[in-house]
């Protein structure tokens, strides 16, 4: 039976709580990922940002706003303003089936892994279709 702690990403991009929107977006488009865990300094999860909040935290493009002065707006705004706390954390020993069940019942884009508090890694929906990838290929060769 595979557990979470088989499919989860551990080498994580996080930011804590006092880092900016601006950071959050750069963050976001260097590393092409969804989703920020938001750690505190001794690695607690305590929050999720994710590219959904930062699209709605943001001035609209038909506002005409140029980037920069986007840019420094986003730099007055600590991501604690706007990160969702009330996320779904699940253990390392979870099944992965069950993880799966909630990410498409509740329509979650990850699931934060979290053991005593700590963040200890995520799992996705695109490591889902990894995995779908992989089983699919198997059975082609089968």
């Amino acid at each position: 039976m595979l557990n979470v702690g088989d499919l989860m990403t551990t080498e994580l991009f996080t930011l804590l709580e006092t880092d900016t929107l601006k950071t959050a977006r750069s963050l976001m488009q260097l590393a092409r990922i969804r989703h920020i865990p938001i750690v505190d300094e001794h690695g607690r999860f305590i929050g999720l940002l994710t590219h959904r909040d930062i699209l709605e935290a943001t001035i609209s493009r038909f506002a005409e706003v140029e980037n920069s002065v986007q840019d420094e707006i986003d730099s007055g705004i600590p991501v604690s303003e706007i990160m969702r706390t009330d996320v779904r954390r699940v253990p390392l020993d979870m099944r992965l089936r069950d993880a799966a069940e909630m990410l498409f019942r509740h329509k979650y884009g990850c699931l934060p892994v979290v053991e005593s508090g700590i963040l200890v890694g995520i799992v996705t929906e695109a490591d889902f279709l990894k995995l779908t990838i992989s089983l699919l290929d198997a059975v082609e060769t089968v």
